[in-house]
């Protein structure tokens, strides 16, 4: 049986918490595309999207309340942009929109919902790929974010950070990595910083922990350009980075591809976590 109630969690007995990551690309064209029906279908504890795309105007009630779960949302300012949400069975003890920092807080890119003993955050890091000033804002979102995840580490709770990461962290997070190395995604600043969010800041990359050393079946994001689909021409850059207590506890995961809701996939985690 799946959690149902996740402000539970002093019991020894442990039952399956499944949280899922999404980015939609748009939350309007997602939900055209069957999104939230395949969700319903999932039965997930929690469901983390990004790129929403909408204000709360936008947003019709199933949007913000789909059958059976809580949503809260952090829009980005400027219209059909960014924008992350969470999407929880249980309603959360405590909401927190953005994480402190006002140029990237602006663009919706942070959701956490805190529940007993469990935070689960929705992220949606900035991609450096349309310009070079894009990019310098990507790197200065690395350098405002490591002091928040140092924090989160030292608060004594177990989290799961699940989003685009717009970062495939090893070569084998990539198709054609030697091509790449010069490209957003995948230059040695974003790659090094992966590495000290996990070595430094302690986090943990919960599929790799599971799936050392999966290659075509990671991936998470697809360009639109070419034949990259059809040819399996991916990027893993969508993660959960949890603390190690509940990355200890993961038994499955998997990326969804029987269906295309945007040009990114659903990353699915199984957790064991007490009842």
């Amino acid at each position: 049986m799946l959690a149902r109630n996740l402000l539970c969690l002093f019991s020894t007995a442990l039952i399956i918490m499944k949280i899922i990551s999404a980015n939609l690309n748009g939350i309007r064209s997602a939900a055209k595309k069957n999104f939230f029906e395949w969700m319903h279908k999932q039965q997930a504890d929690v469901v983390c999207v990004q790129e929403l795309k909408a204000q709360h105007a936008d947003m019709s009630p199933d949007f913000l309340a789909p059958a059976g779960y809580h949503g809260h949302f952090h829009y980005a300012e400027k219209k059909g942009y960014s924008g992350t949400g969470v999407y929880s069975r249980e309603k959360p003890v405590s909401v927190t929109t953005g994480f402190g920092n006002a140029e990237f807080d602006a663009e919706g890119r942070y959701v956490q919902v805190d529940f007993a003993k469990l935070s689960v955050i929705s992220l949606y890091c900035p991609s450096g790929s349309s310009s070079d000033e894009r990019q310098q804002a990507k790197f200065r979102f690395m350098d405002a974010f490591m002091p928040h995840l140092l924090s989160l580490r030292k608060s004594g709770r177990e989290v799961v950070i699940c989003g685009d990461w717009n970062i495939a962290h090893k070569e084998i997070d990539l198709k054609n990595w030697k091509s790449n190395q010069k490209n957003s995604g995948f230059l040695p600043e974003e790659r090094q910083w992966m590495s000290d969010v996990l070595d430094k800041a302690d986090w943990r990359d919960v599929y790799r922990l599971l799936h050392p050393e999966t290659t075509g079946e990671a991936y998470t994001w697809w360009s639109n350009r070419g034949q990259a689909w059809a040819n399996n021409v991916g990027w893993r850059i969508d993660y959960h980075i949890a603390t190690p207590g509940i990355a200890a506890t993961s038994k499955s995961a998997s990326v969804y591809k029987d269906e295309r809701f945007s040009d990114h996939s659903p990353l699915i985690i199984e957790y064991d976590w007490p009842a």
